[in-house]
């Protein structure tokens, strides 16, 4: 990769899956069926529903 704008760019395209879906009919229950195995994911989802995620059931050991 040349820099970190490829990263950057890489990660824009995972992160509009959220709206992606949500504009495709998935329900806000299996938004929240899905949280729990990431953080940023999680983010997406809290922030897509207007909910807070509960940051402090993660190991940052294991988040990247």
């Amino acid at each position: 990769m040349d820099s970190g704008s490829n990263i950057i760019e890489v990660w824009q395209v995972f992160k509009e899956y959220v709206d992606l879906c949500a504009d495709l009919g998935t329900s806000d229950e299996a938004f929240r069926d899905a949280l729990g195995s990431d953080n940023n994911l999680d983010k997406a989802i809290g922030y897509f529903l207007e909910e807070e995620v509960d940051e402090d059931s993660y190991d940052n050991e294991d988040d990247y």
